[in-house]
């Protein structure tokens, strides 16, 4: 059994948020902690938070995967950047503090030129700065599909960022696996997804993968361009979808989509996914000769 759902908008409150997955035939869902292009962050009303926590409760809610901006560089080449960046992140934190028990993910971010070595010892930075042992908040680096300078697109790249995270802030801190980042950046979850999870394992640890963001990919295996598609419509295709969301190392976890969708059709791909029955004649192969086209 998983945890599935999708991203919804704060705009409405958050126990609202709730209330709408529901509808939807989700029992997780992910929400951006502020515009997903950045700017000012809303704080919520703790009437409303407590709200939300009721209503997760009292509706078995796996825990929410929230979502970090997109604006949020830690590892830019530009100072003012990275301090706007490194100030998002705590303010951001210390807003998830106020859910306590569920993820907060991020993109590490894009080292800009800088190489990645520079880019990693940035990003861990701001984490030995920002993260407290005792806090309630599981922080997800994101499995990236490694367009343009971005780090993070190896499981290695991800570990090298662990490493250098104090030894007693290491607890708090997970990976979120994407689905079309990591197809996008080569690693071949069709025809290998045991040996792409085992390499997972021997490089990061399987007990340290908290949530997995469930999308198909536009793209061939290693195109490194992350575009989504919808579930059984692109390169990765159904069948092997089918395998990620029922594969034993993957159980009891949240599931977030992030596919080009309406509310019908995030209600249809969620009813499929509980199913656990995506229509194995979807996507593949012969799909992805025909986007290339």
């Amino acid at each position: 059994m998983i945890y599935i759902g999708n991203h919804l908008s704060t705009t409405k409150g958050y126990e609202a948020m709730g209330k709408k997955e529901s509808a939807l035939g989700g029992t997780t869902f992910a929400f951006f902690t502020r515009n997903p292009r950045g700017g000012s962050k809303k704080e919520a009303s703790s009437e409303d938070l407590q709200a939300l926590k009721n209503y997760l409760d009292d509706h078995g809610f796996g825990p929410l995967v929230a979502h970090a901006p997109y604006t949020m560089n830690l590892c830019s080449d530009r100072p003012s950047v990275r301090e706007f960046a490194a100030r998002v992140f705590r303010e951001d934190l210390a807003g998830m503090e106020r859910l306590p028990g569920h993820y907060f993910n991020f993109h590490p971010g894009s080292h800009v030129g800088q190489g990645v070595e520079k880019g990693i010892d940035l990003i861990a930075d701001v984490l030995n700065e920002s993260l407290k042992p005792d806090q309630k908040t599981t922080v997800l680096l994101e499995t990236m599909a490694g367009k343009g300078t971005e780090v993070g697109k190896t499981f290695g790249e991800l570990r090298e960022i662990l490493d250098r995270v104090r030894p007693e802030l290491r607890p708090v801190l997970g990976v979120c696996f994407d689905t079309c980042h990591v197809w996008d950046g080569g690693y071949d979850i069709v025809s290998d997804l045991d040996g792409v999870l085992q390499k997972f394992d021997d490089e990061i640890g399987l007990d340290r993968l908290y949530a997995v963001h469930l999308n198909d990919s536009k793209n061939p295996l290693g195109a490194r361009k992350d575009r989504h598609e919808k579930l059984g419509l692109g390169c990765i295709g159904a069948e092997a979808l089918r395998r990620v969301v029922t594969h034993p190392a993957l159980q009891g976890k949240p599931f977030i989509l992030e596919t080009p969708n309406e509310d019908e059709g995030y209600r249809d791909e969620i009813a499929r996914v509980k199913r656990a029955m995506l229509p194995k004649d979807g996507g593949g192969e012969e799909t992805c000769q025909n986007l290339k086209k």
